[in-house]
């Protein structure tokens, strides 16, 4: 018998490190030649780590999180013949695996977010003292990884209640604090004189019994407890893009109207009449011809600020990022070239792109390499938003949601399909000037379709 060691490939040109997002085997698991093992993600896209060889898991070299640099050890497998493995390379105690899923790990806490798809939190209570100590089926211990306060149900309060109709005895002090609590005071067991509620009565009552609303009448418990949730994967990768393009780029967002009716009634005519093999129109393909014809007026706008150098990288080609929201996060799929392709062509793209990102099938190259972004949350785009820009990008595009609203037309007020664009754009490079007048010129063409594809 023999132990084959996996080290960190080197999994993409100038990447150094990875981060251990997923493990899909355990200790003591049997796996065969070409079995994915485990899957790290760097600065560019999550990677699968196959199994070259077929044996059992005997260590597993990091938890999930944990950063790993190319060329580390990361899994030994015993196998059957000589091994590559001389033991020098790894220390004696193993580093936990946890097995909770990138989904599971990177759960966010029980409160509303102004763009991301709502992912509902879950629940969890610890076993007694004794038994509180998970295992992750390896032998390792995964309660460093979630961690969650003991939350117990608040038993029935003791003491009958007070008859009806009559009052308790207790200070306005007293009566004011259990109103805001909503305790009905004719539940609570006085200590004081002739029976009078005192302070510690509400205490105790708070501490063993529930409180029941007088103005609805419903039992209502107050909640306690802390859930600390690793923030690892896909998840961490956001958060270190949003705080360097907010800690870096001045923003200026700029927002505009837009009346679609003409443009709605195209897309919709289109739809009918397109051949099988065609993708569904969205409004997405004619925003991006519309922003070519654009850009070709304001190239400054296809571009890179690198703020290290001093120097912005103006870019030939139009790389139109457009964020799209998986279970995992938002993630920005790339279609390359826009000013190649026609208006199917950019439909098919962002459908085929869309998919791949949600399936987590997306590549490397798929994922990066954009020169402007544009971000929609579609029917829950909301009024009015502030899109952070894609950096090291100069500019991105917000779609808001479209809306039916009454509008003049210069003898009375008829309906109107009109949305919003708010787009931001980086201040040290575009001025507020050349802002409105890019927003303005997509506007012009979104709002008199047909002037899109007349070649100049």
């Amino acid at each position: 018998m023999g132990v084959h060691l996996i080290k960190l490939p080197d999994v993409g040109e100038g990447v150094a490190e990875a981060e251990v997002v997923e493990w899909l085997v355990k200790d003591g698991q049997n796996v065969t030649e070409d079995q994915v093992l485990a899957s790290v993600m760097t600065d560019k896209a999550t990677v699968e780590i196959p199994s070259p060889v077929e044996g059992r898991i005997i260590w597993l070299g990091a938890s999930i999180g944990e950063i790993v640099a190319v060329g580390s050890p990361l899994i030994r497998i015993e196998i059957d013949g000589e091994g590559n493995d001389d033991g020098k390379a790894i220390g004696d105690t193993p580093a936990p695996a946890s097995t909770l899923s990138p989904a599971e790990a990177m759960e966010p806490l029980p409160t509303s977010f102004s763009a991301a798809q709502p992912i509902a939190s879950k629940t969890a209570t610890k076993a007694p003292a004794e038994n509180s100590r998970e295992s992750n089926g390896n032998g390792h211990d995964v309660s460093a990884s979630l961690q969650v306060s003991q939350t117990l149900p608040f038993p029935t309060a003791s003491g009958a209640p007070r008859p009806e109709g009559e009052a308790p005895l207790a200070s306005p002090a007293v009566r004011r604090r259990a109103l805001d609590a909503g305790v009905d005071l004719r539940r609570v067991t006085g200590s004081g004189p002739a029976g009078r509620i005192v302070h510690e009565d509400l205490d105790r009552f708070f501490e063993r019994g529930s409180a029941t609303s007088v103005s609805r009448g419903t039992v209502r418990q107050p909640r306690t407890g802390v859930e600390e949730i690793p923030v690892i994967g896909l998840r961490r990768k956001i958060a270190e893009k949003m705080a360097t393009s907010k800690s870096r780029i001045p923003h200026i967002t700029y927002v505009d109207e837009i009346d679609v009716t003409s443009l709605e009634d195209l897309r919709q005519d289109l739809n009918r009449s397109k051949r099988d093999d065609q993708t569904k129109l969205t409004l997405l393909p004619f925003l991006m011809q519309a922003m070519v014809r654009a850009i070709d007026e304001q190239p400054l706008l296809n571009a890179h600020f690198d703020d290290e150098a001093g120097v912005i990288k103006r870019h030939a080609g139009m790389h139109m990022g457009v964020a799209a929201q998986t279970d995992a996060g938002l993630v920005v799929p790339v279609i390359k070239h826009v000013e190649a392709l026609g208006l199917w062509q950019c439909a098919g793209e962002v459908a085929r792109l869309a998919n791949a990102a949600k399936d987590g099938k997306a590549s490397r190259d798929e994922l990066t390499g954009s020169t402007i972004t544009i971000t929609s949350l579609g029917a829950l785009g909301g009024v009015v938003t502030t899109p952070v820009i894609n950096y090291p990008e100069v500019a991105i595009i917000g779609v808001n949601k479209m809306q039916v609203l009454p509008r003049w037309d210069g003898n009375q007020f008829v309906p109107r399909k009109v949305m919003n664009l708010s787009s931001s754009f980086d201040h040290r490079v575009i001025d507020g000037w050349n802002a409105a007048v890019f927003v303005q010129r997509i506007k012009s063409l979104l709002e008199s379709p047909a002037t899109i594809f007349i070649e100049e």
